[in-house]
């Protein structure tokens, strides 16, 4: 469309939106249609013209409007509206589009209009405002004078179909080895976590893991906001409720968590541990439901233990005691990180007691820069003893070093008990 086409369906959009206003009208695309009809700019238009400018009006009033063709599109998966200027990541940074939103006073209401239909509230009182749209997408919203230039929107686009293991092997996210150790890992019912920082792929890589899932095995998914949807026949999931305008009715991870437990989950995922739910998690973990999984954000592998550390405090367990709880319930660190040349796995590592105070330490069982890591083999130790077939990513020959390393590291771990059995 022309810049001239898209400023008159903005001048129809907004005469229309002023008679459904002052009708009262419902908004639907019957009513949108008619509306259009009567506009003086439209009696020569065809019927097929006349339907196409009755649909960008009617995404005008109720849809995210001209930001609509940038969520269609597969390959966004950022939308971001600072004031009036958009930035749009393509999976290799961000980047600036020449897209007309109008003024600040356009934007604020998309914005409202947005968080409206989510059921959320987002004016002068309430200046912010975090909300899932129906299609899956993520948004948040924050207004002027908080928002220091404007209206501030992030959009997170959301896939409707989760990408299979080899399909992230062909977009070159996952080796193929490391996908032979992934699939083993979840056939092993091994409790992990993956972990990155923002943006780095942690709920796309936890989609494509949880569909590994045997069918006969039930997965209940707890979610601050519900972006798990795995291919898999037999998926039930929770989501937490804000409070209402009186501030009642709020419904947290840790209520969730424990609703979970009465649910018989076969694997309990929650979708991100950032408070004191990560306790909860780990009761669940060390009570027989193991195979369990998360996403948690950390920078690196080496900082999650000091993470962890953080939540179990918001939880009211002592240090040591979140220690013991994590060396039982969990066992495996998956790493994510966006690069340059797009998201991938950059290592696999394990969780593990160590030293004379037990604390977890975390040491790599696979790394892609260098391969082998010191873990390897009590990894390998792990799945076998589990009745899954070692991958042979984790039988190749390490150094001696690393060799002596992993012998230490086995000498400080417990027994993991099979699938099925309580720890």
């Amino acid at each position: 469309m022309t810049e001239r086409a898209g400023g008159a369906g903005a001048e129809i959009a907004g005469r229309v939106r002023r008679r459904f206003a002052v009708r009262g009208t419902a908004v639907t695309p019957a009513a949108v249609v008619a509306a259009v009809r009567e506009e003086p700019a439209t009696a020569v238009l065809g019927d097929t013209t006349l339907l196409r400018t009755a649909a960008r009006v009617h995404e005008e009033l109720t849809g995210a409007g001209p930001l609509a063709p940038l969520l269609d599109d597969p390959a966004v998966t950022d939308v971001l509206v600072n004031g009036a200027r958009v930035w749009v990541d393509r999976g290799d940074g961000l980047r600036l589009v020449p897209l007309t939103l109008g003024d600040h006073s356009d934007v604020r209401r998309l914005a409202q209009r947005l968080v409206a239909s989510c059921g959320r509230r987002l004016d002068d009182s309430a200046p912010f405002a975090d909300a899932r749209l129906p299609d899956g997408t993520r948004l948040h919203a924050v207004l002027p004078p908080v928002a220091t230039d404007g209206p501030y929107l992030s959009l997170r686009t959301f896939r409707q179909r989760p990408f299979t293991l080899d399909e992230l092997v062909d977009h070159g996210t996952v080796p193929e080895p490391v996908a032979e150790l992934l699939t083993a890992l979840i056939a092993a019912r091994l409790a992990y976590l993956v972990v990155g920082g923002t943006g780095s792929g942690k709920t796309t890589l936890l989609n494509t893991l949880l569909g590994l899932v045997p069918p006969t095995e039930r997965i209940v998914l707890v979610e601050d906001a519900a972006e798990l949807r795995p291919v898999h026949p037999h998926v039930v999931g929770l989501q937490t409720r804000t409070a209402n305008v009186e501030g009642c009715g709020s419904v947290g991870l840790t209520d969730l968590v424990r609703q979970a437990l009465r649910m018989r989950p076969d694997r309990l995922v929650i979708g991100e541990c950032r408070g004191g739910e990560i306790v909860d998690l780990l009761c669940a973990l060390n009570t027989g439901h193991d195979g369990g999984a998360g996403t948690l954000h950390a920078n690196a592998p080496r900082d999650v233990p000091a993470r962890l550390e953080a939540l179990g405090m918001l939880g009211g367990l002592p240090r040591a005691a979140l220690h013991a709880q994590v060396a039982a319930a969990l066992q495996v660190l998956v790493q994510v990180r966006r690069r340059p040349e797009g998201r991938v796995v950059e290592s696999v590592c394990l969780l593990a007691p160590y030293g004379p105070e037990r604390l977890v330490t975390v040491l790599p069982a696979w790394r892609r820069t260098t391969g082998a890591g010191p873990a390897r083999p009590v990894l390998a130790r792990l799945i076998a003893d589990r009745g899954v077939a070692v991958p042979p990513v984790l039988t190749t020959p390490v150094l001696a070093a690393a060799r002596r390393a992993a012998e230490q590291v086995a000498g400080c771990l417990e027994p993991v008990a099979p699938a099925g059995e309580c720890r």
